[in-house]
């Protein structure tokens, strides 16, 4: 299915370029043209379907299936629901106060909140296509079981007074609404845009990801990555972690280095948690927040994501031994 694009990078690198097979350049420029092609391919046709989808499926939609639910059946929605509803952070903030208006439980909320950045159903098939099912269900089910647990502890720890006071005096009217055009040309026409949008802004994101896996996958030696991130080192899962910190990316843009680090002998944990680190993690998205949530709801939030990623990590590096 994706030999063209081993082909196209086989004609770059070598007939185009020169450069001699098995070369570290050579290597390097293969693997960027074969995942820069690969990926946004799969990239636009994935936004495309699924932005058909989405015209179905509204954030005013999302918060009307869950609103009214029982708290079980609320959070098993919430989760479902972020992972195929990845929207933005710049969403976060309405998306917030409209969930809490609708009475839906803030436990509720940030399990939506928490899955909707880490599971990105993009992200999934491109992550399937270039390094098998079973990583992208493992990715899938652990972003998942983070989101579960975030919204059932923040509910239970009864965290509402660390919200900012003005998000419970909101009571927001019924806004008037522009009709949508669900013609199917209207609902292409949308479709076609969310393409332009998404791709267009994380375009940079993705090269940045592609050009760094490219580097890793040429340049570094594979024993130095092993040694250092390999499963006997016992701080190499929160040190990842803390790697992906101050990295902002979204989950497209950084499965190029996740390969990279696998191809190169990591763990599949030690690169699980470095992922959700960059994508969960997200200095952006935690600024946006700040417009909602106290300082100490904020560093809850990130405590537990940190230590949620590390034990995910962990876990994972002794089944996947």
């Amino acid at each position: 299915m994706f030999e063209p694009f081993t082909r196209l990078a086989d004609w770059g690198a070598y007939r185009l370029l020169g450069l001699e097979p098995g070369g570290r350049l050579a290597e390097a420029v293969h693997f960027f043209v074969e995942d820069s092609a690969k990926i946004f391919v799969l990239l636009v046709l994935i936004v495309f379907v699924m932005g058909l989808f989405r015209t179905l499926l509204s954030p005013e939609t999302v918060r009307g299936y869950i609103e009214g639910r029982s708290r079980g059946a609320a959070y098993l929605l919430a989760v479902t629901l972020g992972a195929v509803t990845p929207f933005c952070s710049c969403s976060s903030v309405p998306l917030f106060i409209g969930f809490l208006e609708a009475g839906i439980p803030l436990g509720v909320t940030m399990a939506f909140l928490i899955t909707s950045p880490l599971v990105n159903e993009v992200a999934v098939v491109i992550l399937a296509s270039i390094m098998g099912w079973k990583m992208a269900l493992v990715y899938v089910a652990a972003g998942l079981g983070v989101g579960l647990i975030g919204g059932i502890l923040i509910d239970r720890l009864r965290l509402e007074r660390h919200v900012e006071a003005y998000v419970w005096q909101i009571r927001m009217g019924a806004p008037a609404r522009i009709e949508a055009d669900l013609s199917p040309s209207g609902r292409v026409r949308q479709a076609w845009g969310e393409v332009g949008a998404i791709v267009g802004r994380i375009w940079l994101y993705v090269v940045i990801g592609i050009a760094l896996g490219a580097g890793l996958h040429g340049y570094v030696p594979a024993d130095l990555l092993a040694r250092h991130a390999g499963p006997d080192n016992p701080v190499a899962v929160p040190l990842a972690v803390l790697f992906g910190l101050p990295l902002y990316s979204n989950a497209t843009g950084i499965i190029p280095v996740a390969e990279a680090l696998i191809a190169k002998g990591v763990p599949i944990g030690t690169v699980i948690a470095f992922m959700m680190s960059v994508v969960g993690l997200s200095l952006p998205e935690f600024i946006i927040l700040r417009k909602v949530l106290k300082p100490p709801m904020l560093v809850f939030f990130a405590g537990f994501l940190a230590i949620a990623f590390t034990l995910v990590g962990l876990l994972l590096n002794a089944l996947f031994v």
